[in-house]
């Protein structure tokens, strides 16, 4: 994956590398797309789950294990587009789960808003980082972000009021600043708002 992408990291190509038949394979993998969550696991080894630099506030710790994990992401932009669809469950997903149900919980919301909230902020960050790691490894993304600001910018207030009042915000800030600002907006929602009342 590190030198030919993601993509390159099939059933077939794997069984070559080890020198045996891809069916030998399918005894430990069921098919690629669980080959890719077993790489994607191993990668979120690398996620710094101590919440160093966060200071000793579980809001702190939190977004720094959420920055470090969506920074694994953006080394790997490929892996970060296949983990929005791809469903970890070796034992890295899990320690990173637990760590932010653990931090998160020090909230004191409620368990339901808590077990909710970490598939958002996991989601949030993962889309982050597919987002930007495609633009960072694209040489057309800054042309097409380009052509969406100008299109932004060139809109008739007349027809469109909303876009008009809203620049240059709509397209302003820096990504690091977005980030921690979405973050502390999900955490703020998560910790604020009841999950609906279930009924059996």
């Amino acid at each position: 994956m590190r030198t030919q992408g993601l993509e390159k990291v099939t059933m077939r190509r794997l069984a070559q590398e080890l020198d045996t038949g891809p069916a030998s394979l399918y005894v430990y993998v069921a098919n690629t797309a669980e080959l890719h969550a077993a790489v994607l696991d191993a990668l979120l080894g690398e996620v710094d789950l101590s919440g160093r630099g966060g200071g000793d506030d579980w809001r702190g710790q939190l977004r720094a294990v959420m920055t470090s994990y969506t920074l694994v992401l953006f080394q790997h932009p490929q892996l970060a587009r296949s983990a929005l669809v791809a469903r970890p469950s070796g034992e890295n997903y899990l320690r990173l789960v637990d760590r932010v149900l653990d931090l998160l919980a020090r909230s004191g919301a409620p368990r339901a808003q808590v077990a909710w909230g970490v598939d958002k902020l996991l989601q949030e960050a993962t889309a982050t980082a597919a987002e930007q790691s495609a633009h960072d490894h694209d040489p057309a993304a800054e042309d097409d972000w380009n052509a969406t600001v100008r299109a932004l910018r060139a809109v008739d207030a007349a027809t469109h009021p909303a876009i008009t009042a809203h620049m240059p915000d709509l397209v302003g800030g820096a990504v690091r600043d977005r980030m921690r600002w979405a973050f502390d907006v999900l955490v703020n929602g998560i910790t604020g708002t009841a999950v609906p009342h279930q009924v059996d």
